[in-house]
C-alpha cells in the first residue's frame, strides 16, 4: 500500500473550554492512528484571529498534524471533520518532496534562527 506525507489543518470553535479542545485533540489523532497513519508532528497553535468570520467567529483554536498515512485515511478523517460540530474549518494537502523537506527543516528550527550579521569592516 502506498504511503505519502500529508498535512492536515484544523480549527475549533473558540467557545470550547480546554478540556474539550484536548477531547477534539485526542479525537482526530486516533481517527489517524486507528486508519494506520503514522503521526510525524503535531502542533497546537492556540486561539487565533481568523482572517474572515466563519459562523460569526472571529478566533479559533488551530491544530495541526503532520502524518504519513494511505491515501483511503484522508477521506476517512475527512469525513469526521464534517460531522463534529466543534469543526469550523480543515485542509488537508498532500506534501511533495519539497514539503516534506520543508517541514523536516523548520521542525529542526532552521527558519527561527537569526545569522549573526557580519562584522563591519
Amino acid at each position: 500500500m502506498m504511503y505519502k506525507q500529508y498535512e492536515t489543518v484544523f480549527i475549533l470553535n473558540p467557545v470550547l473550554s480546554e478540556t474539550q479542545v484536548k477531547d477534539a485533540v485526542d479525537k482526530f489523532r486516533a481517527v489517524l492512528t486507528d486508519n494506520g497513519a503514522e503521526i510525524v508532528n503535531e502542533e497546537q497553535w492556540g486561539l487565533r484571529k481568523l482572517a474572515y468570520p466563519i459562523q460569526h467567529k472571529n478566533t479559533g483554536f488551530y491544530v495541526l498534524f503532520q502524518f504519513n498515512a494511505p491515501t483511503t485515511v484522508v477521506s476517512t478523517l475527512e469525513t469526521e471533520y464534517r460531522r463534529d460540530e466543534a469543526i469550523l474549518r480543515f485542509l488537508t494537502v498532500a506534501l511533495d518532496k519539497h514539503g516534506v523537506e520543508f517541514n523536516e527543516r523548520r521542525r529542526k528550527g532552521d527558519f527561527n534562527k537569526k545569522e549573526p550579521k557580519e562584522a563591519q569592516a
